[in-house]
């Protein structure tokens, strides 16, 4: 399993708390360390859309101004493929799967049977 964020992002925090509690191992990738590609992306976005996975409410979004460019899905992956800071997080692949965001009850029904 593999989660991807920032260590900073209370959402990923919390996930990471919930991981380690329930002594889940994962591969923590830290988007300040690490970016990922456009195939990436367009990996994700198969299973995902694109209002879930694009941050349209975080502080790098009001930074860029990128609401007075109205972008469409095209031009929102294209930010997504340069700046790692727009992916909402955590992001967690699993067993084929890709889970946006922190929901414990979510996170209990996937990760703990």
């Amino acid at each position: 399993m593999k989660l991807y964020g920032i260590s900073t992002c209370d959402s990923v925090r919390k996930a990471r708390k919930f991981f380690k509690e329930n002594e889940i191992d994962l591969e923590f990738i830290d988007f300040k360390k690490t970016s990922v590609d456009c195939k990436k992306v367009d990996e994700w976005l198969e299973q995902i859309e694109m209002d879930i996975l694009f941050n349209s409410r975080g502080t790098k979004y009001r930074i860029l101004k990128l609401k007075e460019l109205n972008l469409d899905a095209s031009g929102k992956r294209e930010w997504l493929c340069r700046e790692n800071m727009l992916f909402k997080r955590p992001i967690i692949e699993y067993k084929g799967q890709v889970i946006v965001g922190f929901d414990e009850e979510k996170y209990e029904k996937i990760f703990i049977k």
